[in-house]
């Protein structure tokens, strides 16, 4: 049996968009103050863990949330474009109110979990499904007995849930995707298992936005 790898999968810290409900996709949004001190936060309470590499989306926000990650070991942050979250097309740039006001049988498909909804431009839940668990796999699949970092998205967050506790891509969400939260896993050629999730502990004396999509 090849050797598990451990993951730790960390979503990036906060932006006004954020706070703002307003939907980021690929757009490259980068972090607020606020998200700053998450970042840093998160990196402070991974320093003392045993990571081989860390690997993040390059869009601003999660690569800001990495390289405070990788100081304290010394490490470069690896580009992984793969990691972007779900490209939402024509969606970007709106609000979650201006999707449901102008797109409502759009909105509808959107917020029902349709597998195969795509928002003009975008990525249907499918195609970022396949995606996120090839790369997070691919990824894992270098390091067997390492700790590996994966700083991304909420949406990519969901993604991994799911696939390390098989629940389907229309099951309704019951889990938190917090800013900066941090979320254990395992990897074997069997797949992804689920270690521990949403570790906000480090955040305590902030506050942490939980959303899905930005």
């Amino acid at each position: 049996m090849e050797e598990a790898t451990r993951l730790i999968a960390v979503r990036h810290g906060e932006t006004a968009w954020n706070v703002d409900t307003r939907i980021q996709g690929q757009l490259d949004i980068g972090l607020n103050a606020t998200g700053l001190w998450q970042a840093q936060r998160a990196g402070g309470a991974l320093a003392d863990e045993p990571i081989g590499v860390v690997y993040a989306s390059d869009l601003s926000r999660a690569w800001q949330t990495a390289e405070a990650i990788a100081k304290p070991h010394g490490l470069t942050v690896q580009p992984e474009p793969r990691l972007r979250e779900r490209a939402f097309g024509h969606f970007e740039g709106m609000s979650f109110a201006e999707i449901e006001a102008n797109l409502p049988e759009q909105a509808r498909r959107w917020r029902e979990r349709d597998p195969e909804f795509e928002p003009e431009g975008g990525e249907s839940l499918l195609t970022f499904r396949d995606r996120v668990t090839g790369v997070a796999a691919e990824l894992a699949a270098r390091h067997p007995g390492e700790l590996v970092v994966l700083v991304a998205h909420g949406g990519v967050m969901d993604v991994l849930y799911r696939a390390a506790t098989r629940q389907a891509l229309q099951a309704p969400r019951t889990w938190q995707l917090g800013n900066a939260a941090i979320n254990r896993m395992l990897w074997t050629p069997g797949g992804f298992s689920l270690v521990g999730w949403s570790d906000t502990a480090h955040l305590a004396a902030g506050n942490v936005l939980d959303e899905t999509t930005t």
